[in-house]
């Protein structure tokens, strides 16, 4: 039999080759700059310092820092924090050990349809009440607690208040705060300031961190959207650094750290019952997304930059990869916006409790009620039926169910 070589198509070499072509052409200066302008415009001279896409690399360590520091602070702050504020959590009654029941929960479905309640009670012998209470208690082990949610909303909290400030702290007297067009002058050659960097790679690799953790996070209903914003965002901060989008990426950064944190405030007060708090602190962080997001994100940054670059440059695929970007983060702030909405309605009168409507709310497990309409129920099939004898009809005993 003839021995065929390997395929210099599949050989490492070529695989190597190939990757290093796509890389040539990927970082090739008409995609990402204007006519005339490249990556060596932004080789460092002297003093005047560039950023780098090598420099990101920093932040997986950044990221995991962020773990690492989150698995402390929950447990050495948030807790207590959150005894201090009064969390307290609801008594839960964990469902009866039912192995036909759990097997369907686990394979199938945790809501079953009406047909398979019927089918499961007459495998276990359960009524079709007691099924669908078992489910739902069953439903209700798997959310998680309010200790969890409030944990989670005291550490993006944290970090978003002092992102906030540091950012305001490091643009308080740049020019392109006040002016949009500052943002633009003397593209692509803009020097990079250390508080830059460090404001880059510390927000960059918090979102990484939020990237690694959401599976554990507590899901919400917007558990997708969560994951589209989390790339877009980490997409937006990476390629607006490594072409030098930079004053542009800390302005953007600065407005979403400006509200997020008045949120994550909220929802503390409401895990821990203080609804006026919680209340009060909705209504000012509704304005300040609407205004933000809403009317100073859309008109102001992003029509700075798909307007007045176009008065110094021609268009290049930089320009509108970018731009595609801020267009994506743009409708998640629509879709945000119409939840916060929706919030804010449960203000009117009459109205007092505002709950966050991404959450995947707790049922309620009237078991005491449920308990007494079954026993209701029992005694008013066994004087429909007849005396009973040790808790069994002696007549009718094949007298079909109702």
């Amino acid at each position: 039999m003839m021995l065929v070589s390997p395929s210099h198509s599949t050989s490492p070499i070529f695989l190597l080759r190939m990757l290093s072509a796509l890389s040539d052409w990927f970082w090739q200066d008409w995609l990402w700059f204007p006519e005339g302008l490249g990556w060596k415009d932004l080789e460092n001279k002297g003093d005047e310092v560039y950023a780098k896409a090598g420099d990101l690399w920093v932040t997986l360590p950044i990221a995991l820092c962020f773990l690492l520091v989150r698995q402390v602070f929950e447990r050495k702050v948030a807790v207590p924090l959150a005894s201090l504020l009064g969390v307290r959590e609801k008594v839960r009654v964990r469902a009866a050990r039912c192995p036909v029941l759990e097997n369907f929960f686990s394979s199938k479905a945790k809501q079953p349809t009406q047909s398979a309640v019927e089918s499961l009670s007459k495998q276990t012998g359960y009524t079709e009440r007691q099924v669908q209470r078992w489910f739902r208690r069953r439903r209700n082990q798997e959310r998680p607690n309010q200790l969890k949610k409030f944990r989670e909303a005291s550490w993006r909290f944290t970090f978003y208040l002092f992102a906030f400030i540091a950012g305001l702290a490091a643009l308080i007297d740049k020019p392109w705060l006040y002016e949009m067009e500052e943002m633009w002058k003397g593209f692509p050659k803009l020097t990079l300031l250390p508080s830059q960097y460090w404001y880059y790679m510390i927000e960059l690799g918090f979102y990484m961190s939020l990237l690694f953790s959401v599976a554990s996070d507590v899901k919400r209903k917007d558990f997708k959207e969560q994951i589209v914003h989390h790339v877009a965002t980490i997409t937006l901060i990476s390629f607006s650094w490594c072409v030098n989008y930079i004053r542009a990426g800390t302005l953007i950064m600065l407005l979403h750290d400006s509200a997020d944190y008045l949120l994550e405030s909220a929802k503390m007060f409401n895990y821990a019952g203080w609804r006026k708090a919680c209340n009060y602190i909705f209504i000012i962080f509704a304005v300040v997304f609407i205004i933000s997001r809403l009317i100073f994100f859309p008109f102001w940054i992003m029509y700075t930059t798909w307007v007045y670059p176009l008065t110094i440059y021609k268009p290049f695929f930089g320009f509108y990869f970018f731009n595609g970007l801020l267009l994506v983060l743009l409708c998640l702030h629509i879709f945000w916006a119409v939840l916060i909405v929706r919030m804010a309605i449960k203000f009117l009168p009459g109205n007092n409790i505002v709950e966050d409507e991404r959450s995947d709310k707790e049922e309620t497990d009237n078991s005491e009620d449920d308990d007494n309409e079954d026993k209701a129920n029992g005694k008013a099939a066994k004087m429909k039926n007849g005396p009973v004898q040790n808790g069994h009809s002696s007549l009718n005993n094949h007298h079909k169910k109702e």
